[in-house]
């Protein structure tokens, strides 16, 4: 049990051990990437539960209450998708890490790294509402880095299109697309 004379510091860190120790609790490590930029790239890990669904739980949220918070909705099928991508980067032997510059607020929402050094960058997005969002956030990413991705994904949510950009060599696909080889 949670120590009641620790302050709370330290007894938010305990329960975050034991998130851990269940595996209920999983964080996504930052990018290590020479980044162009004076600013403080982030470095502190993003924790994420394990399934989203555990969120709802937690929240008490139903399908009604989700549909009518969207921006709830797509915080949750960020976790999901991360979820998933970090599930076929495994079978890949790669790794998953995202990429925040905390001073411009520049962010990638993932990052898989391939064995061989490669890597891609994902945007997820629920809806077509955040595609010129994403595909702007993804090539401000490559004009930024001195090592560029070997592509960028944008994943959507309530899309059924699959599309290749190959002038910015973006790909968008909805995430009933993805799946490992």
């Amino acid at each position: 049990m949670i120590n009641k004379n620790l302050n709370s510091a330290e007894n938010g860190s305990k329960y975050l051990d034991v998130l851990r120790d269940l595996f209920i609790l999983i964080e996504e490590e930052p990018f290590d990437i020479n980044y162009r930029s004076s600013k403080k790239v982030g470095k502190s890990k993003k924790k994420h539960l394990i399934d989203p669904s555990l969120s709802c739980v937690a929240l008490n949220l139903n399908h009604k209450n989700i549909l009518n918070d969207m921006n709830t909705f797509g915080f949750l099928f960020e976790s999901l998708v991360i979820r998933d991508l970090r599930i076929y980067a495994d079978s890949l032997n790669a790794k998953l890490y995202y990429f925040r510059d905390n001073s411009s607020g520049d962010e990638i929402d993932a990052i898989i790294e391939f064995e061989d050094g490669e890597y891609a960058t994902f945007e997820i997005k629920l809806s077509m509402n955040g595609f010129d969002e994403a595909k702007k956030s993804l090539i401000k990413f490559k004009n930024a880095v001195n090592k560029k991705p070997k592509f960028s994904c944008i994943v959507l949510g309530l899309s059924d299109y699959i599309f290749y950009n190959k002038e910015e060599n973006i790909y968008c696909v909805p995430f009933t697309s993805l799946k490992p080889y």
